[in-house]
């Protein structure tokens, strides 16, 4: 597949639904590429890969070393790399760990969230020649302060908020948002409000595409399954049975057999 440029994403508005999933090392993202526009190496990773209860320990280090093993793995991907808790407090901190993105990997854009109170660390960095995707809505790496992991787009007020939220990002030069955790209802205006894609997670269908955690959709992840997940496969049961084949046949000698040695 031919590798997606921001150009070519931004196109897509209105047009053709964006698909969007989280990738996290060379082999799934291999597979994965052959369907998605975009690959998104997510901060979830230091929950569903690393076992941690939340993203907030999740450094820059770790986020470099995955998108470089996502880029290695699908180098036609469009990737773009999630800027951890912690790494743009502000204008100078988030260009300089940026620029270590772009250094020390080949991703295409990064990820931070926030609102209006954030467009002006995507102003400094497209104006330094980062390429930014906004994040609203719920927001993961916030959910200490705000007491949990909380739809938002419930009250008029809120709906408002997330309309000037997503039309600051866009001013400040983001080329795509992420919207999170969202009524469906408010992230539709939300998306009529900008010209750039919105992209859904969680926050219904009339958005300009979705994202999805991949171990979420294959059914990999089994402590919890958010509402709006959608699992095409029961992936946790497909390899629990493949292994337990496999150690079936190791404890009774059928493995490996004439076809499987030299």
């Amino acid at each position: 597949m031919k590798k997606m440029t921001i150009g070519k994403i931004q196109k897509q508005k209105g047009v053709k639904p964006l698909v969007m999933i989280t990738a996290y090392d060379a082999l799934f993202a291999r597979l994965l590429s052959e369907s998605a526009d975009i690959l998104l190496v997510g901060d979830s990773l230091n929950m569903s890969f690393g076992g941690n209860r939340d993203t907030l320990s999740t450094t820059i280090d770790q986020m470099i070393y995955h998108t470089n093993a996502v880029c290695n793995g699908a180098p036609e991907a469009f990737v773009i790399t999630d800027m951890p808790f912690g790494s743009y407090s502000d204008e100078k901190t988030a260009l300089d760990n940026a620029i270590r993105v772009y250094r020390q990997s080949a991703a295409d854009a990064v990820k931070i969230e926030g609102g209006a109170d954030k467009a002006h660390l995507v102003r400094h960095l497209v104006s330094n020649g980062i390429a930014v995707c906004g994040h609203i809505g719920l927001l993961p790496q916030a959910f200490r302060a705000e007491g949990g992991y909380k739809v938002k787009g419930k009250t008029e007020h809120e709906a408002l908020q997330l309309i000037n939220d997503a039309q600051a990002i866009e001013q400040a030069g983001a080329f795509i948002l992420v919207i999170e955790g969202v009524k469906a209802d408010v992230a539709t205006r939300v998306a009529q409000s900008v010209s750039i894609p919105v992209i859904g997670i969680g926050a219904g269908n009339g958005v300009d595409g979705q994202v999805l955690v991949f171990s979420d959709m294959l059914g990999f992840y089994e402590p919890f399954v958010p509402k709006f997940v959608k699992q095409y496969i029961n992936g946790a049961e497909a390899v629990k049975k493949a292994v337990q084949q496999y150690a079936n046949e190791v404890q009774n000698r059928s493995f490996p057999d004439e076809n499987h040695v030299y």
